[in-house]
């Protein structure tokens, strides 16, 4: 069971990577929340699937459980608020969009790794909290940047916010700041979630990978 936990950490990692390799050619993708954490999320199932593989330390629990959380973000984003990827724009590696990839498939598989292959009850309730912390940095990040580079894209005709539900130019700050505490309690309730799921499964992983 140890090297199945290994292979499918990996390949989680291989589906972010590859997801996220347009963002090198073209920087301003990296403005995407689901870039960023996309390709964070690979970088730690690759550590821990090289651990699951080799016997070696995983990743803390913090990490993992913050990930997982950042992952069913984007999967609910995607599949709530986003519109179909359109294959005549989006790239396609072994006839599945990148995007799909990043945002869909990804997502889903690192919630499998989470509920069968970590162990549970690791996680601490002011976890919940620093969960979060990430959420408002990358506000700040977009809205400056915006700011500062009001046509550096990637939205069409250089517009500077990558999602139409934080977009400051279109809303104003009264809308925004609606859809910021709905986005913010969201993000709570995820982050909340992940952490009685954690507390209520077997300490021990449902499957052993350890």
């Amino acid at each position: 069971m140890r090297f199945i936990a290994g292979v499918w950490r990996l390949a989680i990692a291989a589906l972010c990577f590859v997801g996220t390799y347009e963002a090198w050619t073209i920087p301003n993708r990296w403005v995407y929340f689901t870039f960023q954490t996309g390709f964070m999320l690979g970088i730690v199932m690759l550590w821990s699937g090289a651990a699951s593989l080799l016997k070696g330390i995983q990743p803390p629990a913090w990490l993992k459980g913050c990930l997982t959380v950042y992952a069913i973000i984007t999967a609910l984003v995607a599949f709530l608020l986003m519109p179909p990827d359109d294959p005549h724009y989006v790239p396609q590696v072994l006839g599945i969009m990148t995007n799909t990839m990043l945002h869909r498939i990804a997502p889903v598989m690192a919630v499998v790794d989470f509920l069968l292959f970590d162990p549970h009850r690791r996680f601490k309730p002011s976890y919940v909290l620093s969960w979060m912390g990430y959420f408002p940095i990358y506000l700040a990040f977009v809205v400056i940047r915006a700011q500062l580079w009001p046509h550096s894209g990637p939205s069409v005709g250089g517009n500077p916010y990558p999602y139409t539900f934080i977009d400051l130019g279109q809303l104003g700050w009264s809308q925004f700041i609606v859809n910021i505490v709905g986005l913010a309690v969201g993000f709570l309730l995820v982050a909340l979630t992940v952490f009685l799921i954690d507390r209520i499964l077997p300490e021990k992983s449902l499957l052993r990978s350890q």
